[in-house]
């Protein structure tokens, strides 16, 4: 049983330790990346992120929310939703830096 609960508490530190100790992107992708989120984001969910036909992204909408949650959904989408998945445009390192960015918004 200890054994169990070691290897769970491992993995749960190698789990963690991508998004505690992810490269920022170059400010070229940042740029990119905003400009994903102005425009393609902004095409569901409002080009100044308060919502339309998503919900708003602003950082009092997405307080309570857990990163990985957030992160989970901008790389996998959200079935049965119009909120498609965009791992084929971004990696995790990238989709943390977004949520840093959702969460600064001003």
């Amino acid at each position: 049983m200890l054994f169990l609960i070691r290897c769970q508490l491992c993995l749960a530190l190698c789990l963690s330790i991508p998004t505690v100790w992810a490269a920022e992107p170059t400010p070229a992708r940042q740029s990119e990346l905003h400009n994903l989120l102005k425009n393609d984001c902004g095409a569901c969910h409002g080009l100044t992120l308060q919502g339309g036909m998503g919900p708003a992204l602003l950082p009092d909408s997405l307080a309570g929310k857990p990163d990985e949650l957030l992160v989970s959904t901008i790389l996998e989408g959200r079935k049965g939703t119009a909120m498609p998945p965009w791992q084929a445009f971004m990696n995790r390192q990238e989709a943390v830096w977004l949520v840093d960015i959702l969460r600064k918004h001003r």
